[in-house]
């Protein structure tokens, strides 16, 4: 990673309870501009706190978070928005009474450039065809996939300088997923919208993200750029499946941990 002064989002040593339950144990982690990173872990490691404690949901007992080198820690989650910094929280919640165009709408709501609000909701559309021919249909009546490519459509909307998306691939096909994340990548090369991404499919995970952590109990037990990461053992053994020992590998995750 470059230096933290040059980061976009730079998190420093959270922790996150919910109630008496520690979810976050000194977290520490950063984007920089134009990056993708990834958030690798089981479920429950606590990843979907992490992008709710960034987006101000959350606010984390302990730690800083800092975007675009400002704190936001304690920031409503709307005026984050205007910041810059935009959520896709997993399992997509669109707007299911309001048809696809008066989400796209909504996920303008901060702004006030009508012409540009329009030449971004062509962008999307040029992104995710299928959502012009359903621009006046009502979003819970979309397809899964559609209501994914309407969930990161409205947040680029916004104008976003970082991305977070939770489980992307959520509930998708195979085929689907790869085409979710092929605009993912063109969004990031041609917008350059620097993406925070947490995901199950450490496959398509790793190879779209440039940097990656791994997240055990609430902590960050490995980080390294993607292209290494893939090469580790344990990522190998846990994440992406030896011919060998596929899923008995990941029974015995809860006796070899990755920090020994």
């Amino acid at each position: 990673m470059s230096e933290a002064s040059e980061a976009l989002l730079r998190v420093t040593n959270i922790e996150t309870f919910y109630g008496p339950i520690q979810a976050i144990r000194g977290v520490t982690l950063q984007v920089d501009p134009g990056q993708i990173v990834t958030v690798l872990g089981a479920n429950g490691a606590g990843k979907t706190t992490i992008l709710r404690t960034i987006c101000g949901v959350m606010t984390p007992e302990r730690g800083h978070v800092m975007f675009d080198g400002r704190d936001i820690g304690g920031i409503s989650p709307d005026r984050v928005v205007r910041m810059g910094l935009c959520h896709v929280p997993e399992g997509r919640e669109v707007f299911p009474f309001l048809t696809v165009q008066e989400n796209l709408v909504m996920g303008a709501y901060t702004r006030h450039d009508r012409d540009g609000v329009h030449r971004d909701m062509e962008m999307c559309f040029g992104y995710f065809p299928v959502l012009r021919e359903r621009a006046g249909q009502r979003a819970g009546l979309l397809s899964g996939g559609e209501q994914q490519m309407l969930a990161i459509s409205r947040a680029l909307m916004a104008k976003p300088k970082l991305l977070l998306l939770d489980e992307p691939s959520l509930g998708l096909s195979p085929l689907l997923t790869q085409q979710i994340f092929g605009i993912i990548r063109r969004i990031n090369a041609e917008q350059g919208v620097a993406i925070l991404l947490v995901e199950q499919n450490a496959h398509i995970a790793l190879k779209t993200a440039d940097y990656g952590y791994v997240l055990e109990v609430g902590r960050v037990v490995m980080e390294d750029a993607c292209i290494h990461l893939m090469e580790k053992d344990d990522i190998k053994e846990f994440y992406l499946g030896h011919k060998e020992t596929g899923v008995r590998g990941r029974r015995r995750w809860k006796r070899k941990k990755l920090w020994r």
